[in-house]
């Protein structure tokens, strides 16, 4: 088989969900966006949903459906973008809680979907999305009037403890929210680890149920194995790869692996990327280009059937610093080729 293997362990996932609905003062969500970050959002909320989990978390709509096609109707499944133009139908037949951010979209939910549930996105200093005060002060009288199911905000800054935006934005979001009866949220998995004040009735964790920084205590969720596809000899002076790169200042043993940027494996971890064979690290050699890349197995005694990228000595945010971006870009970005293989869990 030319193609890598995605090990995914469910068990994980729920124990991370456990792990942070301990640390939770009030109920906790989950937030599967973006096909479950990357893993399958059927798989991954049905083992959620074991767990405890009743409040799910996407970016667009159309993820919603999924969502509550491998849910049922039991669950809360909220939706970051709000309501936007050409979703009412979806909206209604999926039971879907648009989470509102303008008062246009208010608006459009006023006029489309008059009795449906809806959220409220407030902004509290990301300026990404959310109601102004000045808006939330026209609209709020009118928005709890109704169906209201959630009020929420997004920290901007939770993965540094001391920022001072992360006290600004909790001074903000309780003014803003002071006498409101339905529930609040604030805090995803860095506000979590900032402790009770900023857990209010609700937390959605994202990034650490999937085994991400900033929760270091997470249980590992993927390991990611590459085939070789060929082993080759190189003498002193030649070259791996586009660009002849890497050059061989010795006798070298290269593995060409199966895998590449079409598969997520951004070409920036070029000259920095290290594989593993068991517990031994063998480093990048050349390029990486779009479906295969070069790694030095000189020091193997033997050259296994497959190398890992992803495993118990190198994190999703290990090999995001090596190619100097974030564990959520690694993990999001794992491409269709893979054949994922689920263990324990609900699937």
């Amino acid at each position: 088989m030319a193609t890598g293997m995605l090990h995914i362990d469910l068990d994980a996932i729920a124990a991370n969900w456990r792990a942070l609905d301990a640390k939770s003062a009030g109920a906790t969500g989950a937030v599967v966006k973006a096909d479950g970050y990357g893993l399958g959002v059927a798989p991954v909320a049905k083992t959620l949903a074991a767990a405890g989990a009743r409040w799910f978390f996407v970016a667009v709509a159309e993820e919603g459906a999924g969502v509550r096609a491998a849910l049922g109707p039991d669950v809360e499944i909220g939706v970051f973008s709000g309501h936007m133009a050409g979703d009412t139908g979806l909206l209604r037949a999926a039971r879907l809680v648009p989470i509102l951010n303008s008062a246009e979209q208010w608006a459009r939910h006023q006029a489309s979907l008059p009795d449906a549930p809806y959220g409220v996105q407030l902004d509290t200093g990301m300026n990404r999305l959310g109601l102004e005060p000045a808006d939330w002060a026209t609209c709020r009288a009118e928005m709890e009037a109704g169906p209201l199911k959630l009020v929420m905000s997004h920290l901007a800054s939770a993965d540094e403890p001391d920022h001072p935006q992360n006290q600004d934005q909790l001074r903000t979001f309780t003014e803003m929210t002071a006498g409101v009866t339905a529930p609040r949220s604030l805090s995803a998995t860095g506000g979590i680890l900032l402790g009770p004040d900023y857990h209010f009735d609700l937390t959605r964790p994202g990034i650490g149920l999937y085994g991400g920084l900033p929760f270091t205590d997470a249980t590992p969720v993927v390991r990611l194995s590459l085939p070789v596809v060929q082993t080759r000899d190189l003498a002193p002076g030649e070259t791996v790869g586009y660009g002849a790169t890497f050059v061989a200042q010795a006798p070298t043993r290269i593995a060409t692996i199966s895998g590449g940027y079409a598969d997520g494996l951004i070409r920036a971890m070029t000259g920095t990327g290290v594989l593993y064979a068991g517990d031994t690290p063998c480093p990048l050699a050349g390029r990486v280009s779009m479906d295969l890349m070069g790694v030095d197995v000189t020091h193997l005694d033997e050259v296994p059937e497959s190398l890992d990228i992803l495993a118990p000595h190198q994190s999703i945010d290990d090999l995001a610093e090596a190619a100097g971006t974030i564990g959520y870009e690694i993990l999001t970005s794992l491409g269709g080729r893979y054949t994922r293989h689920y263990e324990g869990g609900v699937s």
